[in-house]
């Protein structure tokens, strides 16, 4: 890339950043620019200018101090631990999100606005899930500045979902970490198996 254009490049950027109404007016793909930019040229703190998420639906601050009080009051954050022959030491770890509401319309415009997860319908309620480990990551890290209730099972889901896994240890410390997570959680509590102990129970000399 010719320094003319990075030059260019940087002139626009700034002129956004300082608000300049014309500027923006001249493109209605500003957001899709900075999305070309941050994968080509990789600028620090250009993403201060795209609160989006994955599929690049852009969502205000105000939705989302909302979108953790549903967190806090109605959902719940858990870390799944099961056994999966393609992985290296036998076991797949996944963190969920999911919110639980009495009306389908409840849930539904919640997927609507985060363009992730999916809807299920229960016996007396409907639930809006989130499984993908690269969503689940994200919106951790957009609702903790907001979030009450939850912040300590956000942290706990944070570290699993950033711990890598080289080692049984690794998968060890993890398994201690989602057991943790889910003492938070009385249905999880009562009905799954201590993750750890499954784990060290498969542990082989061949390992």
């Amino acid at each position: 890339m010719s320094a003319h254009r990075i030059l260019g490049v940087e002139k626009t950027l700034t002129s956004l950043s300082d608000g300049n109404v014309g500027v923006i007016n001249e493109s209605k793909t500003v957001k899709a620019f900075i999305v070309i930019l941050l994968s080509v040229l990789q600028i620090p703190g250009i993403i201060k200018y795209m609160k989006v998420n994955p599929v690049r639906k852009s969502i205000s601050e105000v939705e989302w101090a909302y979108f953790a009080g549903l967190i806090d009051g109605d959902g719940a954050i858990m870390a799944l631990i099961e056994k999966h022959s393609e992985k290296r030491f036998g076991f797949r770890v996944r963190v969920e999100i999911k919110i639980t509401q009495t009306h389908k319309k409840d849930v539904c415009w919640i997927k609507k606005l985060t363009g992730i997860g999916y809807i299920r319908k229960n016996i007396r309620t409907y639930e809006w899930i989130v499984r993908d480990q690269k969503a689940v990551q994200w919106l951790t890290e957009m609702i903790i500045p907001y979030t009450h209730n939850k912040k300590k099972q956000l942290g706990y889901a944070r570290k699993i979902l950033t711990h890598s896994i080289n080692t049984k240890s690794d998968l060890i410390k993890i398994a201690r970490l989602a057991d943790t997570l889910s003492s938070f959680n009385v249905r999880s509590r009562s009905r799954r198996k201590n993750y750890a102990t499954m784990i060290q129970e498969t542990d082989s000399p061949n390992d």
